[in-house]
């Protein structure tokens, strides 16, 4: 076998934009995720991918028990089957321009060795030779990794019609048990924003995740992470209950798309290194606590540790970026995820939507806190949900009406959760505001805050309904999207082979040509929101904050420091030349921001 031919995955967007993504390239062997939080969702694909094969379609009402379990179960099983489907034919396809198993093996990075294998059958005249080659590579095709993902935090308690909590029956965990239940194999449950001791808890119920051998499991756990710390502690609390992490997907904390977790001035290259460096003992400390507690519930102890596979995401965006990051670090795999919102091949995006995205510039992406989870959140200016919203407010109706319920958190005027982007909460927070008496700059700052919060449950699902044609939700039709600030530099529309080929090095589609290095991109990006920090808290400030942001300024001059000692290779001497120039500008410019900061501090 040639496993792990690809060394990219596309990782989880929004609700709806790699809802069936593994169904456009789980045949090229190409790994994508799936978000299972919205099972309305999971139902709506349902239907449109029952219709698609020709099969009937059952629904599974809200009213069955546990139906959001069922939705997400059925919809996994779905999807498996028709890749499977896709590989059979694909295995029995010729080898001829344009086939479907061309394509598969032309995508392949140049230097695996099934694609040097693909080559060497292209070149040779031995019709024999050429056969036997023919009937190893079709053997060899695999399946790109069908991957899920759960937001932990995304976690609302359930009721039952008699208003008793449904015991285990919370979001997250109904979405545990739809995948645990689900007839994936050799996929992973990606697990992100952070630790949720309820559902890692429960997961200790699932023999789906436990090894079957060294280094096997049916079902693997991969979690995303922002630093080393975050992946110990997380890996810790699983081992302790005979859990192995399989992968860990460390992701920038604010140059990606979607929800920013935003570290404490940590930089990518930094993170990166840390991990290198204590690869090792990462491994080692895990495996000593999790055979201790795999022994203990089922009897079974391993002599080494399973692998762990490390990959990183967040702003990269070409393939020199890539192969540093995999040779230097030693990561597996690098995820692409805001790029390939401009491959209709790969992700679900509507017309509208992908306009907007051809078009978008730095100026038109933002850190916003558009998101009722109080998270900074990457915002795209001008979707149809902007509109909407700001149309809403024009008219005296701020919020959204609350249907999917998925985000509700806030108990401030309600005795039940509610969501603060909902039109409930709006108007009871702004009445408060009023009340308040506030000086009015200070009342226009935080009624602009109750303002931005923005309905996510269907703004990041609609895409599907528009781009299939399936019913809205209570005819709510807006879309929201929420790529990384990297899309200002990606401003066409490609086919999947020309993506592909760019990350490989074999083509280039970026359309602006000066782009500068993911680090670079990263650091600015933080500096930025570094002194809006300083600025929102001018007014409430005391020693713990000056602790903070000093600690924060502090590691963002290691950071800088650390690039200037880095030997980027895949460079050339003028890029280089460039990477230390911006280093220089970002430091002074971080300079004058904390000296500014602290001299206001002092006045």
């Amino acid at each position: 076998m040639f496993p792990n031919q690809h060394k990219f995955h596309i990782p989880v967007m929004g609700l709806a934009f790699t809802i069936d993504s593994p169904i456009k390239v789980a045949q090229y062997g190409i790994a994508s995720a799936i978000s299972v939080m919205d099972d309305r969702l999971n139902e709506l694909m349902r239907k449109h991918y029952y219709e698609y094969i020709n099969k009937p379609f059952f629904p599974i009402p809200t009213k069955d028990d546990n139906h959001r379990e069922k939705r997400i179960t059925d919809y996994l099983n779905l999807v498996n089957s028709i890749v499977s489907t896709q590989i059979e034919k694909l295995k029995k396809s010729v080898f001829e321009t344009g086939s479907e198993i061309v394509k598969y093996f032309e995508m392949l990075p140049n230097e695996s060795k099934l694609k040097q294998l693909y080559l060497k059958m292209c070149e040779t005249s031995n019709t024999v030779e050429k056969a036997s080659i023919e009937s190893e590579l079709r053997n060899n095709i695999t399946a790109g990794s069908i991957d899920v993902n759960i937001m932990t935090k995304l976690d609302k308690n359930n009721f039952s019609k008699d208003g008793s909590l449904i015991e285990n029956g919370s979001d997250a965990l109904a979405a545990l048990r739809g995948y645990a239940n689900s007839n994936l194999t050799n996929t992973s449950l990606v697990l992100s924003a952070g630790m949720n001791p309820r559902l890692y808890n429960y997961m200790e119920q699932f023999r789906a995740f436990d090894a079957k051998g060294p280094g096997v499991f049916e079902k693997k756990i991969a979690i995303k992470v922002s630093d080393y710390r975050s992946a110990l502690i997380q890996g810790k609390y699983l081992a302790k209950k005979g859990i192995w992490i399989s992968e860990y997907r460390i992701e920038s904390g604010l140059n990606c798309g979607g929800h920013a977790f935003a570290t404490d001035g940590y930089l990518m290259g930094p993170i990166l290194e840390e991990f290198k460096q204590k690869r090792q003992e990462l491994s080692s400390s895990l495996f000593e606590i999790y055979n201790k507690a795999q022994e203990a519930k089922s009897g079974i102890s391993f002599s080494e540790p399973h692998p762990i596979k490390l990959s990183v995401q967040g702003g990269i965006g070409t393939n020199e970026e890539h192969n540093f990051l995999c040779s230097y670090y030693g990561v597996e795999s690098t995820g692409w995820g805001t790029p390939f919102l401009l491959v209709p091949e790969a992700t679900t995006v509507d017309s509208n939507t992908l306009a907007l995205l051809q078009k978008a510039t730095k100026q038109d992406i933002f850190l916003s806190k558009n998101s009722p989870l109080g998270v900074p959140f990457h915002y795209l200016k001008n979707t149809s949900a902007d509109i909407e919203k700001k149309d809403r407010i024009k008219h005296g109706k701020p919020g959204s009406p609350c249907t999917e319920k998925h985000l509700v958190n806030n108990t401030e005027f309600t005795k039940d959760p509610i969501c603060t982007a909902s039109t409930k909460y709006q108007l009871l927070k702004i009445k408060q505001l009023k009340s308040l008496d506030l000086p009015k700059e200070q009342y226009e700052e935080e009624l602009q805050n109750v303002l931005d919060k923005e309905c996510l449950c269907i703004g990041l699902s609609n895409s599907a309904s528009v781009k299939y044609d399936q019913p809205f939700l209570k005819n709510l039709n807006a879309v929201t999207i929420c790529p990384g600030p990297n899309i200002a530099h990606f401003s066409k529309v490609v086919s999947l082979q020309e993506m592909i080929d760019h990350i490989y090095g074999r083509t280039n589609v970026i359309t602006d040509a000066n782009r500068p290095h993911v680090f670079i991109n990263e650091l600015f990006i933080y500096i930025d929101y570094f002194e809006k920090q300083l600025s929102e808290e001018q007014r409430n400030w005391d020693l713990k904050k000056e602790k903070y942001f000093t600690t924060f300024y502090t590691q963002l001059l290691t950071g800088i420091q650390y690039y200037r000692e880095l030997n980027l290779t895949g460079l050339n001497e003028i890029e280089k030349e460039a990477f230390q120039n911006n280093l220089s500008f970002a430091e002074n410019k971080l300079m004058a921001v904390f000296e500014n900061w602290c001299s206001a501090q002092i006045s």
